[in-house]
């Protein structure tokens, strides 16, 4: 055995439709793609959307709402979570810094903190909002409060 008479397993290889190479080829003529319209020319391409003519989907279905080009993004994070920060890094303030450390968010990200769960020590906590609950528990705490 040699190279020369190397060859592909039998049915392996396939050969290629070879389109428009006249008539007894068995393909010439309009070359598989049927008689006239649009999809027989070259450069066809049909619509994003198209549905034969039928009014298209995106057309059929009403506009409404709208999207605030001012609204503000914030990532909640729970009281609750704060407490586990605290307890397993022995914190006594937790800041933007300290949440990016952890994890639990980047450092553009704008930071809600939220009343669910329990404070257990008092705590001073840094950032851009908090809900009424949140601000209630770590008062309770006499806890510290500081919006950036």
């Amino acid at each position: 055995m040699d190279l020369s008479n190397l060859k592909p397993a039998k049915g392996s290889v396939k050969k290629n439709k070879r389109l428009g190479r006249g008539q007894g080829s068995g393909r010439g003529g309009t070359s598989t793609r049927g008689h006239k319209g649009a999809k027989s020319r070259s450069g066809y391409s049909k619509k994003i959307g198209f549905e034969g003519g039928q009014m298209p989907l995106q057309r059929r279905v009403p506009k409404y709402g709208f999207k605030n080009i001012n609204r503000r993004e914030y990532k909640g994070i729970n009281i609750g979570m704060l407490q586990n920060l605290a307890d397993k890094n022995k914190l006594e303030k937790i800041d933007i810094e300290v949440l990016v450390k952890a994890g639990l968010i980047s450092k553009n990200t704008l930071v809600k903190i939220l009343g669910k769960g329990t404070l257990e020590k008092k705590l001073e906590v840094h950032a851009h909002a908090f809900s009424k609950s949140a601000i209630a528990a770590i008062e309770a705490k006499q806890g510290t409060i500081v919006k950036l």
